[in-house]
């Protein structure tokens, strides 16, 4: 679904093989650096088949949304508040994957009456980056990609078309960020997005804000992301983490298990 913008760029989302109403409950999935609304597709398709309008966003220079990519989370979040108006959705729960989660949270924080709920999946606040990391994206962004990769699953050599039929963890998600970062070669996509987590610093302050449910979920194996970055963000929405036995890459290593996780966080 292509949506226009009042600024005259195009923004893409997904609606989960059904066409988006705006008179349903809609629930707005946001992705994380170097990804697109595919990451969704199981989430997406199960929440429109079940009474939901879905909107699985593709981020500003990111799949088929028009650039630039956004440098900052406070922007990406304005833009993600902006494609909501567009569509007539006045309220939405926002559920947000790593980055995307930040983005979801502060979006949420910026205009409380309008998040039903919000949902942080692999987040951590701060979201900080390594310098090694921001030194290879910016300088061998290709090694940066293998990198994130193998961080971002729990297994080092997961069976192909295991744990969903007609996938690959590693080489499916490889050749998404691969796809991502060749999208405008003009920009570094991957050191925008990994600098605009890493220079996000008004997280718990936007978490004190919070009026709506909020649920974090986490992978027990997370080494991007890992458990105990998501603490201090819990406290402050007053939650308790919820674990899946998976590494970062949560939606497709632990796939039933999230779709639980968020039936019940949505429906509840």
């Amino acid at each position: 679904m292509d949506i226009a913008l009042p600024d005259g760029r195009t923004a893409y989302a997904y609606t989960g093989g059904k066409p988006f109403d705006a008179d349903l409950p809609t629930v707005a999935f946001i992705h994380g650096a170097l990804n697109d609304h595919s990451v969704w597709t199981l989430l997406a398709r199960w929440f429109a088949h079940h009474g939901h309008g879905v909107l699985a966003v593709d981020l500003p220079g990111h799949g088929r949304s028009h650039g630039p990519a956004l440098e900052s989370v406070e922007a990406m979040a304005d833009w993600l508040l902006g494609v909501l108006d567009a569509v007539g959705a006045s309220r939405a729960s926002l559920v947000g994957h790593s980055m995307g989660s930040l983005i979801a949270l502060e979006a949420a924080a910026r205009a409380p009456q309008r998040a039903r709920h919000l949902v942080m999946i692999a987040t951590a606040v701060p979201m900080t980056v390594s310098p090694m990391l921001l030194e290879m994206a910016a300088n061998d962004p290709p090694a940066a990609i293998a990198s994130v990769n193998a961080w971002s699953h729990s297994t080092h050599a997961a069976k192909p078309s295991h744990p969903g039929p007609g996938s690959w963890l590693h080489g499916g998600n490889a050749a998404l960020m691969h796809r991502m970062q060749a999208k405008d070669p003009s920009s570094n996509l991957f050191l925008t997005d990994f600098r605009a987590c890493n220079a996000y610093a008004g997280g718990l302050a936007a978490a004190e804000r919070i009026e709506c449910p909020a649920t974090i979920v986490i992978g027990a194996r997370d080494q991007m992301t890992p458990p105990r970055s998501a603490r201090a963000v819990a406290e402050a929405l007053r939650v308790a983490p919820q674990t899946i036995d998976a590494g970062h890459a949560l939606m497709t290593e632990g796939s039933e298990a999230l779709l639980g996780v968020l039936r019940h966080a949505i429906l509840r």
